[in-house]
């Protein structure tokens, strides 16, 4: 073999192992930040057949809110939200919640709770949201 070849060489094998590297590396931090996936898919989830509490169940809710909405490292409590929020704004929340990341409140979770996110709920029936976003307010 030539010197230039060895060269070559000694680079692919250089760059195969920062490669497979990396990849591994990259896995690991995927399997850290993973966020519970909701145990029901969204769709097709109506108020008519299932209570309000075993709805914010299916969506996943307890999953970061914890079984009592009491808060957990994964998410805030969500009794006492009256205080931040009317029905209407409660319900455009839970469908484009990342229209509100801007505000002042958000940026505090975004410190409590690094790397978690919340899920859009728009493709939930809106009256279903409203009766969701009822129950929420009525928490203390």
């Amino acid at each position: 073999m030539t010197k230039s070849q060895i060269w070559v060489s000694a680079f692919l094998v250089l760059f195969l192992a920062l490669f497979l590297l990396s990849r591994l590396t990259k896995e690991e931090e995927v399997k850290e930040n993973t966020l519970p996936v909701n145990p029901m898919p969204q769709t097709n989830i109506s108020s008519e057949n299932i209570s309000v509490p075993d709805m914010i169940g299916r969506l996943g809710c307890k999953g970061c809110h914890g079984a009592e909405l009491e808060g957990t490292r994964m998410g805030p409590q969500l009794t006492g939200l009256q205080q931040y929020w009317s029905r209407d704004e409660l319900i455009n929340y839970l469908r484009n919640p990342n229209s509100y990341m801007d505000k002042e409140r958000f940026a505090k979770f975004k410190e409590q709770f690094p790397g978690v996110m919340m899920p859009s709920f728009n493709n939930v029936d809106v009256k279903d949201l409203g009766k969701i976003a009822d129950y929420l307010l009525s928490l203390k």
